[in-house]
Parts: C-alpha cells; structure tokens; sequence
C-alpha cells in the first residue's frame, strides 16, 4: 500500500489534555509571552484560512477544539517522521507537545531528535529536552519541559 503510513501514531486523550494544560485556552485573542497574537490553545494561525491571529479575534469552544484537531495533526507528523524508534503514548504525547510549542521544524532539526534516534541514555535525552525552556529569551519553559520530560519517561 503505497504513500500509507501502517504505525502512524496520534495523541490521546492524556496527550490532549496535556497540551491544553501547558498551552492554557483562551478564546480571545491575547499576546503571547513574546507578544505573538495567540489564540485558543496556543494558536497563532487559522489552519483553513492561512491567516495569522490577530488581536481582537475571538472564538468558541467548539471552535478552538476543530482548530486544534487540524492543528494538532502537523506536529503528529513532525514525531512520526522525525523519531525512527518506537515510542510508548507516553513518550509520543510529550514529543507532540514539545513539537507544538517549539514548531515542527524546530523540532525536526534538533540534538534531541538525534539524540532519541540514537536510543541515548535517558539522562542525555533529559538535557536535551530542557535546552528547549527559552522564550523570547528567558528561561521561562523550564518547568514545562519537566513536566513534559517526566510523562515521557513514564
């Protein structure tokens, strides 16, 4: 079956619930933490319109959980193809949010990426995840990156 992925993996419910935690939902438009336009969970565009959010858009929930369904697949396939061993849900959920709060690219192109391929201790993998804890300069991620680090290696 050509072009068909057979173990494509996909967030769950915990996964999910992760993200929406880190990320928080909020559904006016609002500044991010380095003065982005954000929306809903963490969104800075609309999936269907390829348009940025701006400030004074607004949303409902429903709205932000269809946005989130379309967004959410980009960063799966950014862990799906990027990670060449197998991971526990666990570890998948964490690389996703990762991946969706750093961007796929970033991602893709990172030590910890390399790292993971590599079957690197856990130790290692930790130091990596958490390089990942600036913002606009600050280390203002470092406790999500434990947190995210800690459902990965559970």
């Amino acid at each position: 079956m050509q072009g068909v992925e057979i173990n494509r993996m996909k967030i769950d419910l915990n996964g999910r619930k992760l993200i929406y935690g880190e990320e928080g939902v909020r559904l006016n438009a609002y500044l991010d933490q380095v003065g982005i336009p954000t929306i809903g969970v963490g969104f800075t565009f609309y999936p269907n319109k390829g348009q940025k959010v701006k400030m004074g858009d607004k949303i409902t929930m429903t709205e932000c959980d269809s946005i989130f369904d379309k967004i959410i697949i980009l960063f799966e396939d950014s862990v799906n193809k990027n990670i060449k061993v197998k991971l526990t849900q666990n570890q998948f959920n964490a690389l996703v949010s990762l991946a969706f709060n750093i961007g796929a690219s970033a991602f893709a192109g990172s030590t910890l990426v390399k790292k993971i391929n590599a079957s690197a201790p856990l130790v290692e993998i930790e130091k990596w995840f958490t390089a990942w804890c600036n913002a606009g300069g600050k280390p203002i991620l470092l406790a999500r990156r434990k947190r995210e680090f800690k459902i990965y290696k559970s």
